[in-house]
């Protein structure tokens, strides 16, 4: 039997999302990783766009950690594998501490992670300190660190901030809404990280402020106890797998792509946009993404929608997510109105909404097997196609999504987490 496994280990939550969660872990990530220790970062529910900014952060690969979609066993494999060498361990929460079931305090207490709270301090002085003290308090068996105060105005502010804690709770510092450092939107979150060609001055920046106020010294170490370990089965050996992967299609969970890779399969990577042709491959993977920034570019290559065409029509296996439906869709229109032909292979047509169109974990019942992922998408899609499944919400969240299937081809607006259902999973790349 595996020991248990000591780290140094926060988990940085807040009130509400928007609060700055993103900048203030990429920051800590920065700073100890400048000061010569080797930080895990880890991020609390599915997200794709965190992940990017944390990894250019921490130099090395994010995963995602969940009660539900990842689950409580391999989500203690993940931090007992990362504690064998980190120094440091953060995790980044999901919406506000307590939102959602599991939340993200769950997710603390279940491993006896501390929380550090962060608190958008705009526009606030001694309230700081009775919202810090709820969020300490709420839960009596929350493992708590202390606060860090984010978008702070002045010296002065900070001070104000800092003198309004109470009951003892732990002044992390500030974080001032001065330094160029916040990191920039649109709709379905962040930028991309290598859209951002100033990002490393910006975590660089905004390291150094945290330096100036915030406590650097490591948190006490945590006790992660030993997973049962369980091999991949070769399910997928000698199975060379297509994997869409630039600026239109780059929302993958490295957790899945291990799980190919465990399974036997190899992994060739490829761009739609700018390549000719697919690799030589047995299967396809075509995952979400920003295709509707990118539908001109991806429409003009002809050649690659004509060797998307000619895969599906040799029967090969083909799963696309989200942008990826969107892409094999006859044509897909922007939020300006520009409607542009794309692959054609499933009959409809997708319009991008300016709000909201769905948000929600999901579980799907295929004839595979049933696969758990989620749901995150701003266009609506019209079709005559008969689904083969529709997701279901464990929080019965919107969505529902529906999953369509022609021939080898398996579509839908799920992000499927692959390590959730590995034998339906290979089913549907195995040729």
């Amino acid at each position: 039997m595996s020991q248990p496994r000591h780290c140094p280990a926060v988990l940085i939550a807040a009130p509400a999302s928007g609060q700055g969660k993103t900048t203030v872990t990429a920051a800590l990530a920065r700073l100890h990783r400048n000061q010569g220790r080797k930080v895990r970062v880890f991020k609390c529910g599915p997200d794709f766009l965190d992940p990017m900014i944390l990894e250019r952060a921490s130099g090395h690969p994010v995963y995602q950690l969940d009660m539900w979609m990842v689950g409580e066993d391999e989500s203690r494999r993940l931090l007992w594998e990362a504690a064998a060498d980190a120094d440091l361990i953060l995790i980044e929460g999901v919406m506000g501490l307590f939102d959602g079931t599991p939340s993200s305090a769950d997710l603390a207490r279940r491993f006896g992670v501390p929380v550090l709270a962060v608190i958008d301090g705009t526009a606030m002085a001694q309230t700081f300190g009775a919202l810090a003290l709820g969020l300490a308090r709420y839960q009596p068996d929350l493992p708590f660190a202390g606060v860090l105060a984010n978008r702070v105005g002045t010296v002065r502010h900070a001070q104000l901030l800092e003198g309004s804690l109470t009951e003892g709770l732990r002044w992390y510092g500030a974080l001032s809404r001065e330094t160029a450092i916040e990191l920039p939107s649109r709709h379905l979150g962040l930028v991309q990280a290598n859209e951002l060609n100033d990002l490393d001055i910006r975590l660089d920046a905004a390291a150094a402020a945290l330096a100036g106020t915030c406590d650097a010294t490591l948190p006490p170490a945590v006790v992660f106890d030993a997973p049962e370990i369980v091999p991949a089965e070769p399910l997928l050996e000698g199975v060379r797998i297509a994997v869409a992967h630039d600026e239109a299609f780059a929302f993958t969970y490295n957790a899945s792509l291990d799980l190919l890779r465990a399974m036997g399969a190899e992994l060739l990577f490829f761009s739609p946009i700018r390549d000719q042709q697919l690799p030589d491959a047995d299967s396809l993977y075509l995952p979400g993404g920003y295709p509707e920034l990118h539908h001109l570019a991806l429409g003009q290559n002809h050649s690659m929608l004509r060797a998307i065409r000619t895969h599906h029509q040799a029967g090969k296996p083909l799963l696309a997510e989200c942008g990826g439906m969107l892409y094999l869709l006859n044509a897909l229109t922007d939020v300006e109105g520009l409607r542009v032909e794309l692959v054609g292979l499933l009959d409809g047509e997708a319009v991008m909404q300016k709000r909201l169109a769905a948000l929600a974990l999901q579980s799907v019942k295929l004839p595979e097997g049933t696969l758990r992922g989620h749901t995150y998408h701003h266009s609506l899609t019209s079709t005559e196609l008969t689904p083969i499944a529709r997701g279901v919400s464990p929080n019965g969240g919107r969505g529902a999504e529906a999953v369509y299937r022609d021939g080898r081809t398996t579509a839908s607006y799920v992000h499927f987490y692959f390590p959730s259902n590995p034998q339906a999973l290979a089913a549907l790349f195995l040729p």
